[in-house]
């Protein structure tokens, strides 16, 4: 069989009240091999020690360390602690919401450090990055290395189309969170994939057609204290899909 054009992961944030080696168990037997770390799972302040320590048990796990968010900067000591914390952890991406009177900081450092910064939009409520066209709108002179995290979920929820997002900012999308909602409206709550109203092979077809080279995390927020049945049927789903389209 042919190895998935696209790469499925997981942002932590779905298994939030779960620990760290927990966390790192269930993505394994999920068969996940990329993962992306809230701070509850790799807190920001942690020191150099802990930052490899936590990423040895990662790679450990056969699971590839490759992101850490969302991470908010709403300080210049906030933006600085976040290159260091992915530069210390070997990560290539953070997805994070900067303030924007920061953004020319955090060019500045993505260019220092070669790390990528995807901003995630919010959706509903959010007040810097609502649709991902208010990141662009924030983005489009900085250096390519800051771009997109588009959250399928949310753009839903502002009643936008993800296909046509996707597709518009394919040149700097560098990670996106996959999920499924169950209603286009600010009310709409997050749901196992398939039970809701995204079109996940228009989707995955769209990410295909662009060849999007950066990773599907899976972001589950239904059933925080019990998360591990809903996110398993999200995987199985994601992963029989991905055999389908792969054929």
């Amino acid at each position: 069989m042919l190895e998935p054009t696209l790469k499925l992961g997981l942002a932590s944030y779905t298994l939030r009240t779960l620990n760290l080696d927990d966390t790192i168990a269930a993505t394994a037997r999920l068969g996940l091999k990329y993962l992306g770390f809230k701070s509850m799972h790799m807190p920001l302040d942690s020191d150099a020690s802990q930052l490899k320590t936590i990423r040895q048990k990662v790679l450990d796990a056969g699971i590839d360390l490759y992101g850490a968010g969302v991470v908010y900067m709403r300080s210049e000591a906030e933006v600085n602690q976040a290159f260091h914390y992915a530069a210390t952890a070997g990560l290539s991406v953070i997805i994070g919401v900067p303030n924007h009177e920061l953004l020319p900081l955090v060019e500045r450092r993505a260019k220092e450090t070669n790390i990528k910064v995807a901003i995630h939009n919010h959706g509903p409520g959010d007040k810097l990055y609502s649709s991902a066209d208010d990141i662009h709108e924030k983005v489009k002179n900085l250096d390519q290395r800051v771009g997109f995290c588009i959250d399928i979920g949310h753009v839903v929820r502002i009643n936008e189309d993800p296909i046509e997002k996707l597709k518009k900012y394919q040149d700097r999308l560098y990670d996106m969170h996959l999920k499924d909602v169950d209603l286009a409206a600010a009310e709409g709550k997050s749901v196992e994939f398939g039970r809701g109203i995204i079109d996940f092979p228009a989707v995955f077809k769209t990410l295909i057609a662009i060849k999007y080279q950066g990773i599907m995390a899976i972001e589950f927020e239904k059933d925080g204290d019990d998360p591990l049945p809903g996110l398993a049927e999200c995987v199985g789903y994601a992963n029989g899909l991905l055999r389908l389209l792969d054929k």
